[in-house]
């Protein structure tokens, strides 16, 4: 590992705690996530084209994470006063109301400890040819452990409807005991988890079957998910 990188994050590990500057005040991280969802998601740096277009996309869908006891938080490798000035072109460009706080991450001290440094494109720098930050998204759950991280390259927006929609599985299969399969939706079929045997999951699912010894299907209702 290189000289002065941090361990690297995976899922299962406990999210770095910081204190950071945010265009709604200081924050102490983990008493920011609190008994909440979190999905923190880096970008390169205001005032940029793809940005933009997200940060928007993000604050029309925060009701439905808010729905969900999830709270979102963005990063930008520029200063608060930087991030107030272009909170104000996305609302106008999106005709969103951004709510949530984003961090002043200058420094890339956030980014380093969460390992978003671009190591590929070496045009995604600033003036000082310090490496901006790429675009992560991770989700953590109320223990403060990271449950999702997606990382993608600067040229490519994001999903955030595939973000919402990984949420839902998190939640719907720690409260079910379930999975989900390729391109599930909230009210698809699950998978009974493979840790639960016939027996018990003739009474915890009724109307489960049998494809395979290992894929069992059961209906779940959107209304029993994360997502009513």
């Amino acid at each position: 590992m290189a000289e002065g990188r941090p361990e690297p994050l995976r899922l299962g590990s406990t999210a770095p705690n910081f204190k950071a500057e945010t265009t709604q005040g200081p924050i102490d991280f983990h008493e920011f996530i609190g008994d909440n969802w979190v999905i923190l998601f880096s970008h390169p740096e205001d005032y940029t084209p793809v940005c933009t277009t997200e940060l928007g996309a993000f604050a029309k869908l925060e009701p439905e994470f808010t729905r969900r006891g999830a709270k979102l938080i963005g990063l930008s490798a520029n200063t608060i006063d930087s991030h107030d000035g272009w909170i104000k072109d996305i609302d106008e460009i999106s005709g969103s109301k951004l709510k949530f706080p984003i961090i002043g991450d200058k420094e890339r001290k956030v980014a380093l400890a969460y390992d978003m440094i671009d190591h590929q494109d070496a045009t995604n720098v600033d003036s000082k040819g310090i490496a901006f930050t790429i675009r992560s998204v991770f989700i953590i759950d109320p223990k403060k452990t990271i449950r999702l991280i997606l990382s993608y390259p600067a040229s490519t927006g994001r999903n955030t409807a595939e973000v919402l929609r990984v949420l839902d599985s998190l939640q719907t299969g720690d409260k079910h005991r379930i999975t989900t399969p390729i391109n599930w939706i909230p009210g698809d079929d699950v998978i009974v988890h493979p840790t639960i045997k016939n027996d018990e999951a003739k009474e915890l699912f009724p109307d489960f079957r049998i494809v395979k010894p290992y894929l069992r299907f059961t209906p779940l209702p959107k209304e029993k998910t994360s997502a009513a």
